[in-house]
């Protein structure tokens, strides 16, 4: 059984202390349910503070980012292998680090192997733009971000990883895509893994959804076949709907009598 993941992604918001702040907000409305896996993403900045400061009983942590070589003259960069001690997960491949940052496909797998060759999991986020999908390119998309990222990597180890389908028209509408659209696009990624890899590792491998998800959306999404978690964003900078996001999660797993 694949446990349902919620990562929370902090961008480029709040110093050290509002980063602090916002934690002990969560630990306080956070519950522990050992069904479901929470992991926090916060600036590289906070991350040394925060785990020392977090209830790793209730969450986890991740990089936003990282740099593929492991040492050398890359000045203001930072490593998987510096990372390795602090976090459990690292985002690979965000679509504003795409955008923004230039991160082309060779970029992207490189880190995805970094991450992996340090003993991080890494949560490769894959979608398409919106004149993308407009055109029909959608599929062709997502196969050239998954084969290209999952390149250098052994089954058993595509099994372990993480992968975040984010349709990049859909992230900051307040709107997630249709039910339809991520059913269609997470089976889509399912079965190009399995392509490439076997049924045993498309079953075992975690997908996850993430585009303006809210609490009043979690159902209906993790309700759908194959989603196995969700990747939020700006809701997650709310301590009051980001604790609402995870009981929701948990109320599902409730009624379908898949918690434990």
């Amino acid at each position: 059984m694949r446990k349902t993941l919620l990562v929370a992604n902090w961008k480029m918001n709040l110093n050290v202390s509002q980063a602090s702040l916002l934690l002990h907000r969560l630990q306080e409305r956070t519950r522990i349910h050992r069904s479901i896996e929470v992991v926090l993403a916060p600036t590289m900045l906070a991350l040394q503070p925060l785990s020392l400061q977090i209830d790793r009983r209730k969450f986890r942590l991740a990089a936003q980012n990282a740099y593929y070589k492991d040492e050398g003259a890359f000045t203001g960069e930072v490593s998987f292998s510096m990372l390795r001690d602090l976090v459990h997960y690292s985002l690979v491949g965000h679509s504003e680090r795409r955008a923004h940052f230039h991160e082309d496909l060779p970029m992207v797998r490189d880190k995805v192997q970094a991450a992996v060759r340090n003993g991080i999991v890494p949560i490769l986020c894959v979608g398409e733009t919106h004149q993308e999908r407009k055109e029909g390119f959608t599929k062709r998309v997502l196969h050239d971000q998954l084969t290209t990222a999952l390149a250098n990597l052994t089954a058993r180890e595509v099994a372990e990883i993480v992968i975040a389908y984010e349709p990049v028209w859909a992230i900051g509408v307040g709107d997630p895509a249709k039910p339809a659209q991520i059913q269609e696009a997470i089976s889509y990624v399912r079965y190009q893994v399995a392509h490439l890899y076997g049924e045993k590792v498309a079953r075992e491998v975690r997908i996850l959804y993430g585009a303006s998800v809210e609490p009043e959306f979690v159902a209906g999404i993790l309700s759908l076949d194959g989603v196995d978690g969700l990747l939020v964003g700006g809701a997650s900078l709310n301590p009051y709907k980001f604790a609402d996001i995870i009981e929701a999660a948990h109320r599902l797993q409730v009624s379908i009598g898949d918690e434990s």
